[in-house]
This record gives C-alpha cells, structure tokens and sequence, in this order.
C-alpha cells in the first residue's frame, strides 16, 4: 500500500475527474474513496481512461473504497462491495473498508443496534474470501472494537484507518495497530480545514484549532522550507502512517505529493505535539446511542 494518497471526500464528480489525473501524472497511485462520497464513478471512468491511454495500468493503482453504515450488515456489505465494484468499473477493490463501526437503517432514520463489530467483521471476510477485496479493514473503529474483532477473525484486519494529527495523535491505537501488524492511515492529517462546510451540526468540531497556523507546525515549515501542509504530512509518515489528503486544486494536489526529500526527527515529531492541546474533530455525532458508538466514552453529553 502506498505511503501517500489522495483523499476525495467532499471532491464532486467533475472535481475528481481532474485531480486524479493530475494526482496520476504527479506520482500518487492511492486512491481513496468511499460509497457515501458518491464519486467512485467518476474516479473508476478517469482510472479507465488513463489505462486506455497507456499510462497506467490497472495494477498500478490501489483503490481503497468504504461501506457506508446503512450497508454494514454481512449481506449488505457484499451488496455495497458489488456496487463499487460496478461504480468503480474494476474486477476487485485494493482495500474495502468499513466506514464506522455502527450499522443503520437505509435511510438512517434508525440505529439497527443488533449488528455488533463481529458481523460487520464477517461480512467483510465473505468478500476478501470472494476475491472481490485483496484487503479488507476498518474505519473509525476504537481500540476495544478492534481487540474483539482481532478474536475472532478468521481473516485479520489489514488496515486501520482513522482521524490522527498533532492534537489526536493516536499513540495507544498506534501501538495496537503495530503489535498486530495493522497497516494505519491517517485522515484529516492537515486538520481537515475544509470540514465546517460540511453537516457542522451533524459531525461536531465547535471551537477546533487549526493546525496549520500552529506555531511549531510554522517553525519546522520554515526551517525545511516547506508549507505547514507539508510538514503536518510528514510528521504521520514518519512515524509509518499513510496519509490521504484531500485536496480539489491541481497545484495543492502536486504540492501535498512533495514530501520525499525531507525527514522530521523524532524530537521534532515530539515537539509537534507538545502544545498538550487533545481534540477529536469528527466526533460523528450521528452514531450516539448507538452500543458500538466508539466514541461514547469520549462524549460530554
């Protein structure tokens, strides 16, 4: 799996179109996508399009893709993997992951609180096994949720995919994740700036500071002659997590992918996160209530 990829939350169908050619041409050969962000379409025609122009070929890029909490069932995740796959217009998914650890009905009215992590867990299993995924993992998921399904996989979690920056560093999952050997990568690794003009009210993140005017963010940008971007970049990938970002600009696209020729020390990754300021953006505040929420005990109310 690549250290670097491009993220397209948020990214429209004509957005996508364009910045994954020039994300292709730059040297990005992780795609990350996802069922709820309705793009996967767009990103499969623009694949087939480079294939067809013979600068890539299908095993040159790796396509991860999510089940949205309306499909996390076992039946309905084999369901939402063939639709990808059918968006998508491939013969298999390089990482197909469950979005969250809670399952709803289909138009989200309701929490279908008798699907525990095992069977969302199991479903996925089924399609690894099919040969429609060559890996299979989880999204937003906790510790503990993690340990239960690591039990009784038959199939062990290949990749853990999560919220992670400066002020949610992820140390204790960090660790879980490299005593099983979990693959992890990183989302909102910039601090998502783009994330309040989205469903505010519905995901939470009153008051949240911004990373990239954070003062040692701005000290190590200056010292490496590099964007605050790119510093908040490396610091996950030196410490052996992918990331994904997201951007719909074709400039910021090449920019994000210019992080190969400099390393941050370890004392410089610890002075990052040594303002001692902790806060979860997505708190994702849909899933309350529900018995697999991963974040209940974080919640204030």
């Amino acid at each position: 799996m690549p250290q670097v990829g491009l993220g397209t939350w948020q990214s429209t169908t004509e957005d996508v179109k364009t910045v994954v050619k020039r994300a292709i041409e730059t040297g990005y050969r992780l795609i990350d996508t996802a069922a709820v962000y309705e793009n996967e379409a767009a990103i499969g025609e623009e694949i087939r399009e480079l294939i067809k122009e013979r600068k890539i070929i299908r095993s040159d890029v790796f396509i991860t893709t999510k089940v949205w909490v309306t499909h996390l069932y076992p039946e309905g995740i084999m369901e939402s993997a063939r639709e990808s796959l059918r968006q998508l217009q491939m013969d298999y998914i390089d990482l197909l992951l469950a979005h969250m650890p809670t399952c709803f009905n289909h138009d989200m009215t309701a929490q279908k609180k008798s699907v525990k992590v095992e069977d969302i867990w199991r479903g996925l299993e089924s399609v690894y096994k099919k040969g429609m995924a060559r890996a299979i993992g989880v999204s937003n998921w906790n510790a503990e949720q993690i340990e239960r399904v690591m039990k009784i996989a038959t199939v062990p979690i290949h990749n853990v995919q999560v919220e992670l920056h400066i002020y949610w560093p992820q140390h204790e999952l960090h660790e879980l994740c490299k005593k099983h050997n979990i693959a992890l990568t990183s989302y909102a690794t910039m601090g998502s700036p783009g994330r309040a003009k989205f469903m505010p009210d519905k995901f939470g993140w009153k008051g949240a500071s911004n990373a990239l005017e954070d003062t040692n963010v701005k000290k190590l940008a200056e010292k490496y002659d590099k964007s605050p971007a790119q510093i908040l970049l490396r610091y996950a990938m030196d410490r052996g997590i992918a990331v994904i970002p997201k951007s719909v600009k074709p400039s910021r696209v090449a920019d994000n992918f210019k992080l190969f020729d400099f390393k941050l020390s370890p004392e410089e990754i610890k002075q990052l996160e040594s303002s001692g300021h902790r806060q979860r953006l997505f708190m994702n505040d849909f899933m309350k209530g529900h018995p697999e929420d991963p974040f209940a005990k974080e919640r204030k109310d």
